[in-house]
């Protein structure tokens, strides 16, 4: 495993790398061998390496060897091959490294959290991180997506739809494992999302019935019913979505399509619903939402904009995001 030091591209601009050739090879060679930064963020994940340094102590730095004994793996190569996948960690700001020379005269690398950890580790109020976001996104089921993008290029279709025999609505219905994974992900990032949500907007105030469409397993209907415990929620979805969803206070779980009716309710709430669909189908659900909305109600849309043109970081990386299901 090996990854070339990270060139800052948002401090080069174009015409910087074309005069800089070594920059511009760094930067290609970079670029090259990219799948090798999620995977290894997967595979530190799943072994909880972030979570091992955070208990260490606030600005605790460790060694892959002391990691690898909480481990309780027996490869005796296991301290080495961590100290490549927290090294390349390092390289990317997710670690901070910093190295000692031990008794016997031998460099020793130790590793501290990186600022961004705070939203890879577990929030001790909530219990809840970005971290199973990262698993589901590089998870097999939405990896091998990638695999056939290139043929519904030239053929037509969706990469996701190809690879599994049907669309990434209907695939978690049939897989438990993933179904699982998923539903983890989205409570988790729903826990975070409308936490900012709660800071910003006011406009919950005054519903009495809100229905929120797609609603997954009912965690953002039961965040807001707890901070507005004034109104009743709904969550709408698919009912094998539903199949999943805990019974919470003041929250009505009902299934059905989105596409073909919505419930009735003083607002309809929608968080990262439309950018999955396209126009078409877009106005047909919003038509539907203003059929189940009184002359007064409102659709609230939490949701994440394509910018015409790619130049920063944020919209860049959501767009990597989104190609797997267009």
């Amino acid at each position: 495993m090996s990854s070339s030091i990270p060139v800052n591209v948002n401090e080069l601009n174009h015409q910087d790398l074309e005069e800089n050739d070594d920059q511009l090879c760094i930067l290609a060679c970079q670029i090259a061998a990219c799948s090798g930064l999620p995977m290894a963020l997967k595979a530190a994940l799943d072994l909880d390496l972030l979570e091992i340094i955070a208990k260490a102590g606030p600005n605790a730095y460790i060694s892959s060897l002391e990691i690898s004994s909480k481990l309780g793996t027996q490869n005796p190569n296991a301290p080495s091959m961590l100290d490549r996948l927290l090294l390349l960690s390092t390289s990317f700001s997710i670690l901070k490294c910093s190295q000692i020379t031990t008794q016997d005269g031998k460099i020793q690398r130790l590793y501290g959290l990186a600022p961004v950890c705070k939203y890879f580790t577990r929030d001790p109020e909530n219990g809840v991180s970005i971290a199973p976001l990262a698993v589901m996104n590089t998870d097999r089921v939405f990896m091998d997506s990638w695999y056939h993008f290139k043929d519904d290029v030239m053929e037509g279709g969706i990469p996701f739809n190809r690879a599994h025999g049907m669309s990434a609505f209907e695939y978690p219905g049939v897989d438990l494992r993933f179904n699982q994974v998923f539903n983890k992900a989205m409570s988790d990032h729903t826990t975070l999302t409308m936490t900012k949500v709660f800071e910003k907007y006011k406009g919950f105030e005054g519903i009495k019935v809100l229905v929120d469409v797609g609603g997954g397993v009912g965690v953002t209907t039961k965040l807001i019913t707890a901070k507005y415990p004034q109104l009743k929620g709904i969550n709408f979805d698919l009912p094998h979505v539903l199949a999943d969803a805990p019974a919470y206070p003041g929250v009505e779980n009902v299934g059905g399509d989105m596409f073909v009716s919505v419930p009735r309710g003083d607002a309809i709430f929608m968080k990262w619903i439309l950018h999955d669909w396209s126009d078409e189908y877009c106005l047909k659900l919003l038509k539907n939402c203003y059929e189940a909305l009184p002359d007064c109600g409102k659709v609230i849309v939490v949701e994440a904009n394509l910018p015409a043109v790619i130049d920063e970081v944020l919209p860049r990386n959501f767009c990597l995001n989104k190609i797997w299901s267009c």
